[in-house]
């Protein structure tokens, strides 16, 4: 069998299918749970579960493959909304984003600093054409992106209520993330990017 022919990258609404569904789901159960306040945001902790592992089992099956990110992100989800629900203690799910931003950060950085720039292998195919210059900006760019998004959660969850960070990661970290990738076209284009096969798409599942 030709392993390459039959792992496809999902693309378009599927990728924000995967990548945003999960959280929307967070979101909406957060939302419209009919359970005491209190309570909602474990009830809503435990969809998050269960849409993250459905959106993992989905790219499988249709795409025959979980990227690396999912994974990680998916593997989080889990065991920190695990923990969550069975401490009763919300810190956990409220810290995973910044453990999420700080890993794919570093990761990114350390790359960078290796002269292999990693995101080229994460959205090769939503950039064609994309020189090898234009990755190592992009690269860059993101990894300090995901640092601030890191602090950023931080000073959130430390400082403000559970409905503030919610509504921060609704109205805020969603937003931030897409303007970010708009925002990148541009230098993008003075780099070879082909706009006629080109994806708007961010490294991984929004936090």
């Amino acid at each position: 069998m030709n392993t390459a022919a039959s792992k496809q990258e999902p693309t378009g609404s599927a990728k924000l299918l995967i990548d945003l569904g999960p959280l929307l789901v967070f979101f909406i159960t957060n939302f419209a749970a009919p359970v005491p306040p209190i309570m909602k945001i474990f009830v809503a902790t435990g969809a998050f579960m269960v849409a993250m592992v459905a959106a993992m089992i989905f790219s499988a099956i249709r795409y025959r493959h979980i990227s690396p990110l999912l994974w990680f992100s998916g593997v989080m989800v889990v065991i920190l909304g695990g923990l969550t629900i069975w401490l009763h203690n919300e810190t956990f799910i409220k810290v995973k984003p910044t453990i999420y931003y700080l890993f794919v950060g570093v990761l990114l950085g350390f790359g960078l600093w290796r002269d292999k720039p990693l995101l080229k292998l994460v959205l090769g195919s939503a950039y064609p054409g994309l020189t090898d210059e234009g990755w190592r900006k992009l690269t860059r760019n993101w990894a300090l992106f995901f640092a601030l998004m890191a602090l950023i959660n931080e000073a959130v969850w430390r400082n403000f209520s559970t409905d503030t960070w919610v509504g921060f990661k609704l109205w805020g970290a969603i937003p931030l993330t897409f303007l970010f990738a708009a925002a990148n076209i541009p230098m993008l284009l003075r780099h070879g990017l082909t706009t006629d096969k080109a994806d708007l798409a961010e490294p991984g599942p929004v936090e």
